[in-house]
């Protein structure tokens, strides 16, 4: 099954012609994704061609929606913009929102966060590399990506891999692939303080996915979410789960390349999450080289 995303999904692409949006939807084409739409303001009634494919531009995610049943949708819109890109596409009824956008304000974030409470839509990001769900075709073509993520690394099988990271998520089904070892769904939530998706709402899925054999978790300094995690696995996981927390070394009151990276108050640091996850029973690496062989030990 692999959770979120299918081959099959419908995807619009909202910033479609911007440059960074275009390149990536091109991308996510020719891995096989359903790209249906794209919005941007003001351009509707264009076509986005790719490939020998014509894609209808529309002005709002609703008409999108309406006219072409995408149900998720990449967000590649300014960051001044994009919180309210993710909200149309919530009013639009989408099932799920992957905000790529990098640098969207706290305050904006906040807002969002608020207001998709009790909605159906699921947010995934902002700052982040997206999801892919390999195919099962050649190179795992095929199948759908929605985001940044370089497809061809990745291979159809049994893993589900949730990051903070995304470089870290990239090296990491790089790992898993060049061993043999496949994917179902691969999600990078991103770093910022104020997430779409946690780390426990995707290992929940995972856990419930007959498709996802065993997990891999990776995290990193700041915030609580993967303690949090931690202690639902302990109680109700019964899959094999490896984990890698980045940021050992960071000074406190520093942050550390991702928004949300900072150890303030004595909360967040790498030494608290790596004990919570021993006490689970979760596999911890001691480096990112040794992230794939740790969880496939388990397996």
């Amino acid at each position: 099954m692999s959770i979120l995303v299918q081959p099959d999904t419908k995807v619009l692409v909202q910033g479609i012609t911007g440059s960074f949006g275009a390149r990536h939807a091109q991308l996510s084409m020719d891995y096989g994704s359903q790209v249906v739409a794209g919005v941007t303001p003001g351009k509707g009634g264009q076509v986005f061609e790719h490939g020998g494919k014509r894609v209808p531009i529309f002005d709002t995610v609703a008409e999108a929606v309406k006219q072409t049943g995408a149900t998720a949708s990449a967000v590649f819109v300014p960051a001044a913009f994009a919180a309210d890109a993710i909200l149309e596409g919530a009013d639009a009824g989408l099932e799920l929102v992957v905000a790529i956008t990098e640098g969207i304000p706290v305050r904006d974030m906040i807002r969002v966060k608020r207001a998709l409470q009790g909605r159906a839509t699921r947010l995934i990001g902002p700052n982040c590399p997206g999801i892919v769900t390999p195919g099962k075709g050649k190179d795992s073509h095929g199948g759908c990506r929605i985001g940044i993520a370089p497809g061809y690394i990745h291979k159809k099988g049994h893993v589900g891999v949730v990051s903070r990271s995304g470089t870290l998520t990239y090296e990491a089904v790089w790992q898993l692939t060049t061993r043999g070892a496949g994917q179902s769904t691969c999600i990078g939530i991103g770093g910022d303080p104020v997430p779409g998706l946690s780390h426990l709402d995707v290992i929940k899925l995972f856990n419930d996915d007959p498709d996802t054999h065993g997990i891999l978790i990776i995290g990193e300094i700041g915030g609580s979410a993967e303690e949090e995690a931690a202690r639902w696995i302990k109680k109700n996981c019964k899959k094999p789960v490896a984990g890698f927390i980045a940021g050992a070394t960071a000074p406190p009151g520093r942050r550390m390349g991702h928004a949300g990276a900072i150890i303030s108050g004595g909360e967040g640091t790498a030494a608290a999450k790596i004990a919570a996850f021993k006490a689970a029973g979760i596999g911890v690496a001691a480096t990112p080289s040794e992230m794939a062989d740790t969880l496939l030990k388990m397996m």
